[in-house]
């Protein structure tokens, strides 16, 4: 019966594991109740001896019962029982919970999909566990399922899982082992031992606590390790089963580094209640300029994806110039810019640098490349967490003239692959839109307005869904995003009218204050870029922005609806170039937003930045965290002993408590003696061996004569010890000890030890306390047979106690 309850519990230790993925904790009380009802099952058909098969078979019946009245009541007959139609809602629900977890980040909502998903699989858990442990009797493979559980987690997060939850878990497993083993033990018969338990209820039954406390404390000592080991060994990186190559000639600095799933990282950083600082930068025209990670040239269907990068040796950013700007001519005019970029030291694990496009020159700290399709800037060795470094960038300002002239033929087709099955309804909808469009620029333009205008769309982050079937819903019926959904569905309507188009991800300018720009988590936005022939790769913004959007967003000039009717226009830029105009008047250069209107957040309220905590600052808090954990022990003495003292004199037994202190005392000087001297031969002991003074004596005569009185006389002494004998015993006894152990005693007290070890040994122990609590209507035999309870007799006394009795008393005869 045991062994179920176990299992139960080793797979809820595990499952805790899992708390970086979600939000709230429904989730987590949904799967322990899962977990309760495999345990409940395993355990009732344990205790009525049914067959290993019954249990495995009934579980699944049970756990559908459990989610058919958590999830789904309203369809259920009794809400409870399953109905077709409530079979057919856990279905539903199981699909979108399945939507979701692809749409969402870690950590992701407590949305009933999701938790409902997320349920079912701890319950098969439990049941493997239970089918691994308790049916086959092989408790130790019962691991590889909770293992399973385990690497979701670590699968899923770039952070580690965090040390609390991993003893939790491994004690989980540790325990199941130890239940499994104290089973298996108890069926070898009598065991020959020195000690035998005094719970009579045992009665034959072996004694195994010595030996299970030996395997608790391997456990125990196995887990210690675990965790401590690595933190003292130095860091490793190893290379993900899935990543992309560096190319060749990277030398011995690796190959391979991870990628983040970049749209689901997006939706997660956009729906966090925590608005953190990623970067600080400042720029050379006190210009915001969007800040690219990542570019998305791949559209599956389902979602868009990056190509393999790739960076050669001599793509090093420390190498000189960034690769060029694919089709930027070079007579097009081109805007210069310095920015200095600090990145926060907080940031998740990023092996790539946020950077406006197109960069021309990085200066940065480690082994940064660049991959030079994309110009994205990577690194296999290093993070770009607490990074500064310098950039330099020249974007194109083109003239109406060029933009309209410009045309679409990229360097490769694959910028205009579509996956085929795309709903028609949505090609022909792209082609009603951009009818009157006589150039590429143009139908690019119209697009950007009927998302930002005449589409009527609306901004919400709750949104989700992906792939085709999402992508028709959000452009002919919802109309309902964040910015994911406009810059995808842009990039295939652009790719539809034979556009090169990919979607970028990263972050806005961000919002101004005081002398630099700052740049948080709600600032990260995805955009589609588009390209032209002669210009290169040049933003869109198809995103509702200001109070209603995303807040920093801003939509470039050059994209402003224009008409061919249009004239020359002053050049809205304000500032000074460092290049000159082709076609005066006629350039459309970046957006250049108002900074007071940025120095503001989204309710009119300033935003003070978060510099974060000072490296010195850190390092200082973490020795002195450091050091007050090693004090500990010597804290604990220090406020024993005060307590002990104020006990000498204000209470009638406070001989104890001066007799409690100087065997402390005696401990921690290594003068203790055994646990079976009395107080007079461990007086007489102490004074003949270390030769105390004539007032240390005296006081120590004093302590152990009060003792002695206390324990042993119908009055306590008249004149017991005083705080005043303590110390003149300690003093006497400290000049005898050698100077390291004088320093052990102050810092590293034996008593508070030895107190710890066996508060230790007793946590280890209540699974065998426990085991000594039993029903009173029967008793354990043997044979496994339960005996009727004993009548009580008229006296009290019952029949096995009279039996007892004979025998103790022949025992002394």
């Amino acid at each position: 019966m045991k062994l179920p309850v176990a299992a139960g519990l080793a797979t809820a230790a595990v499952t805790i594991t899992l708390y970086p993925l979600f939000e709230g904790g429904t989730w987590f009380w949904s799967c322990m109740g899962a977990i309760l009802v495999v345990t409940v099952t395993g355990t009732v058909a344990s205790r009525l001896g049914a067959r290993p098969w019954v249990a495995p078979a009934v579980t699944p019946v049970a756990v559908l019962i459990y989610l058919t009245l958590v999830f789904t009541p309203d369809e259920a007959w009794l809400r409870i029982i399953p109905t077709r139609d409530s079979v057919i809602r856990l279905a539903k629900l199981i699909a979108s919970g399945y939507d979701g977890i692809q749409q969402y980040a870690a950590p992701v909502p407590d949305r009933p999909g999701i938790v409902l998903l997320t349920t079912a699989g701890v319950a098969l858990i439990a049941l493997l566990v239970d089918v691994f442990a308790v049916r086959l009797r092989r408790a130790a493979l019962a691991g590889l399922p909770m293992l399973a559980l385990f690497t979701v987690p670590a699968a899923v997060i770039t952070d580690p899982i965090g040390w609390i939850a991993f003893v939790v878990a491994a004690f989980g497993y540790i325990g199941l082992l130890v239940a499994d083993g104290r089973e298996r033990l108890s069926r070898w018969g009598r065991a020959v031992v020195v000690r035998r338990s005094s719970d009579a209820s045992r009665g034959s039954a072996p004694d195994t606590e010595r030996l299970a406390l030996s395997g608790k404390r391997i456990g125990v000592t196995a887990i210690a390790l675990a965790v401590l080991v690595p933190a003292l060994l130095p860091a490793l990186s190893p290379d993900p089963l899935f990543g992309f190559g560096v190319g060749n000639g990277l030398g011995g600095g690796g190959g391979n580094i991870g990628i983040p799933d970049a749209i689901a990282k997006l939706g997660g950083q956009l729906r966090q209640q925590r608005n953190a600082t990623v970067l600080t930068y400042t720029s050379s025209d006190d210009v915001p300029r969007y800040l690219r990670i990542f570019s998305l040239d791949i559209f599956d269907g389902t979602k868009w994806t990056l190509a393999p990068l790739r960076g050669r040796p001599e793509d090093r950013v420390s190498e000189g110039p960034l690769p060029p700007a694919p089709g930027l001519r070079p007579g097009v005019t081109v805007k210069r810019a310095e920015m200095r970029v600090k990145m926060s030291d907080e940031i998740d694990t990023l092996h790539f640098l946020p950077l406006p496009y197109p960069a021309r020159q990085v200066e940065a700290d480690g082994d940064w490349r660049a991959d030079r399709a994309s110009l994205m800037v990577f690194s296999t060795e290093d993070e770009a967490a607490g990074l500064d470094y310098r950039v330099m960038t020249e974007e194109p300002e083109p003239t109406l003239t060029e933009l309209r002239t410009a045309v679409t033929l990229p360097d490769s087709d694959r910028y205009l692959q579509l996956p085929e099955g795309l709903d028609p309804r949505v090609t022909a909808l792209t082609h009603r839109i951009t009818a009157d469009a006589a150039s590429p620029y143009e139908a690019a333009v119209k697009l950007q307005e009927w998302f930002t205008q005449d589409g009527r769309f609306t901004y919400d982050v709750r949104a989700s869904g992906s792939g085709a079937q999402a992508l028709s819903r959000f452009l002919l019926r919802d109309r309902t995003g964040y910015c994911e959904q406009f810059a995808g569905a842009m990039a295939v309507m652009a790719r539809l009218l034979n556009i090169p188009a990919r979607v970028s991800i990263g972050y806005t300018g961000g919002t101004k204050i005081g002398n630099e720009w700052t740049v948080r988590t709600h600032d990260a936005h995805a955009w589609p870029e588009l390209f032209f022939d002669g210009i290169g790769w040049l933003r869109f913004e198809p995103t509702p922005t200001g109070a209603t959007g995303q807040g920093t967003a801003q939509v470039p000039l050059y994209s402003l609806p224009v008409t061919p009717t249009d004239g020359p226009t002053a050049n809205p830029s304000d500032g000074p170039s460092s290049s000159a105009e082709d076609d005066a008047g006629q350039s459309a250069g970046p957006a250049r937003p108002n900074p007071r209107q940025l120095d503001r957040d989204l309710d009119g309220t300033a935003i003070a930045a978060d510099p974060g905590m000072p490296v010195p600052v850190e390092i200082g808090i973490g020795v002195a965290a450091a050091l007050a954990l090693l004090l500990l022990p010597a804290a604990a003495r220090v406020l024993v002993r005060r307590r002990r003292l104020r006990l000498v004199t204000r209470t009638a037994a406070g001989g104890h408590a001066a007799w409690a202190e100087l065997r402390d005392m005696l401990t921690d000087l290594g003068m203790a003696g055994e646990p079976s001297e009395t107080p007079r031969a461990l007086g007489r002991r102490i004074g003949e061996r270390y030769a105390l003074g004539p007032q240390a004596a005296e006081a120590l005569t004093r302590v152990v004569t009060s003792e002695e009185r206390l324990r042993y006389a119908p009055t306590p002494s008249a004149s017991g010890p005083v705080p005043a004998d303590l110390r003149r015993i300690r003093r006497d006894l400290a000049s005898k000890a050698s100077r390291w152990r004088r320093l052990g005693a102050a810092l590293a007290p034996m008593s508070v030890l030895l107190r710890v070890r066996a508060a230790g040994e007793g946590a280890l122990d209540v699974f065998d306390r426990l085991e000594g609590l039993r029903p009173r209507l029967w008793r354990a035999r043997p044979g496994g047979t339960r005996a009727a309870a004993t009548p009580e007799r008229p006296d009290g006394t019952r029949a096995d106690d009279t039996a007892k009795e004979r025998t103790l008393t022949g025992a002394r005869r």
